[in-house]
């Protein structure tokens, strides 16, 4: 079979390629490959920056020609390195053979062997991964993150004053508002992001075990360490890190994966508290006309927006947990076991975007069914149990509290009449008496909360 949509292993190149698509250009093999080039290609340009004596009378002029070789990088472009790569077996190397044979066509190939001047793969591998994560997270994930949180955040304002009866341990409990429960989620993400954004994409770059060791043997007098932290952050915008042994330690890359892991673990904990409500009738879903929600129950308009979400999620965290604990351990000054390992980061990325997408439909299809809300309220009058015991408290009243649980464990449905009328026989003023009968699970609902968007 020929590798498509269809004959893909894995569901995110898949049954959701048009869901991940957006990921390709970052996290495939070809956006490996593009990125290594536009490293050797940055790197080059700064050495004539310094300018080393060898390349001092290199034309700056010359060094748009030389990005365009990574800005108009195409899959021809990856499948000729890809050829090479068959000889050399070694894919950074591919890449190095491949931008000489560029050079030349440029007519610049007397200055050839200063592309990789020093370096050894990891430092293009462990500059090329955290930039094309950071690209691809900044221009694709974080972007529907952003949506699904402007959607919370709509809802926790549309709905801030609508009551909902709260359900702790599954069981009825004082009540609440919707508004405020949405929001609690959009808070929470809001959280997670301010953290993310203090987590730097952190990238080795030293030679090969991290001392410079070939830089500085060949040119003693240069300060490669300032060049080296200029470079990774001029050039690529990362941070660099110092000092590493030939493999970046990952630390940064471990916080940015938990990170994003206890991101979806709150979208989970969403995903399920909407199901929920929509078993309760709390919320309807747009029915779409051709839609089926089962082969065999026709009625049946199913929470599978929630559920994908959920699942994807999930197994991006496993995924997640696995990157975080192993990368940051290599043998000594290096191992491979990275190698293969970072092949997959766009994996678990990919489940989260499809989440991100199921939730972004999930959400714009939910209809508020304001009724059951009330109806759900006013079928549990006992939750005001709480408001009078608490009142009789402050009034001096005896055991409150046990009186009010005499009351409302009987095996006798509590209602606004029989509250009230209990209320009657307590011996308190009419006036306190006036004030428990206002009170209802309408109204009971605590201090208004008013949703802010940080």
């Amino acid at each position: 079979m020929d590798l498509n949509a269809l004959t893909a292993i894995s569901p995110v190149d898949g049954r959701y390629r048009r869901h991940t698509a957006p990921l390709a250009p970052y996290l495939s093999e070809f956006g490996l490959i593009r990125y290594r080039v536009l490293v050797e290609i940055e790197y080059f340009i700064a050495l004539c920056e310094l300018p080393l004596p060898q390349l001092a009378s290199f034309d700056p002029a010359l060094f748009p020609g030389l990005r365009d070789i990574y800005k108009n990088f195409s899959e021809a472009h990856a499948m000729a390195i890809k050829e090479i790569e068959k000889v050399t077996n070694h894919d950074v190397k591919a890449v190095e053979y491949f931008l000489k044979e560029e050079f030349d066509k440029l007519g610049v190939g007397e200055s050839k062997e200063f592309i990789h001047f020093g370096l050894t793969s990891q430092d293009i591998n462990n500059t090329s991964i955290p930039l094309l994560l950071k690209e691809s997270l900044e221009n694709e994930l974080y972007p529907k993150l952003s949506q699904v949180m402007a959607l919370l955040d709509s809802f926790a304002k549309k709905w801030q004053e609508v009551p909902m009866l709260a359900k702790t341990h599954g069981q009825p409990a004082s009540p609440t508002l919707l508004g405020k429960e949405i929001d609690v989620f959009h808070q929470r993400l809001l959280n997670q992001v301010e953290l993310l954004d203090t987590i730097p994409h952190a990238a080795k770059f030293g030679g090969a075990t991290g001392n410079f060791n070939a830089h500085q043997v060949t040119y003693p007098d240069q300060d490669w360490i300032t060049f080296g932290n200029a470079f990774v952050k001029d050039h690529l915008g990362l941070v660099r890190s110092h000092p590493t042994t030939q493999v970046e330690h990952y630390d940064h890359l471990a916080a940015l994966f938990d990170n994003l892991k206890r991101v979806n673990t709150i979208l989970i904990d969403l995903s399920r508290d909407v199901w929920q409500y929509i078993s309760m009738n709390y919320f309807k879903q747009k029915i779409a006309k051709d839609e089926v929600g089962s082969s065999a129950m026709p009625h049946k308009v199913n929470p599978i927006d929630f559920e994908n979400a959920e699942g994807n999620l999930g197994v991006a965290n496993a995924l997640f947990e696995h990157l975080s604990a192993k990368l940051p351990i290599s043998r000594l000054q290096r191992d491979l076991t990275d190698s293969t390992v970072l092949r997959n980061v766009g994996v678990p990325l990919g489940h989260m975007l499809i989440a991100l997408k199921s939730l972004e439909k999930g959400l714009g299809k939910l209809e508020l069914n304001e009724v059951a809300l009330r109806e759900d309220l006013d079928d549990n009058w006992a939750v005001v149990a709480e408001a009078i015991q608490t009142i009789l408290r402050r009034e001096g009243y005896p055991e409150p509290y046990e009186t009010l649980k005499a009351l409302t464990r009987k095996n006798e449905k509590v209602t606004k009449e029989s509250l009230h009328a209990f209320i009657d026989t307590l011996d308190i003023s009419g006036e306190v008496k006036s004030g428990l009968k206002e009170i209802s699970p309408f109204n009971y609902t605590g201090v208004r909360h008013m949703p802010l968007t940080r």
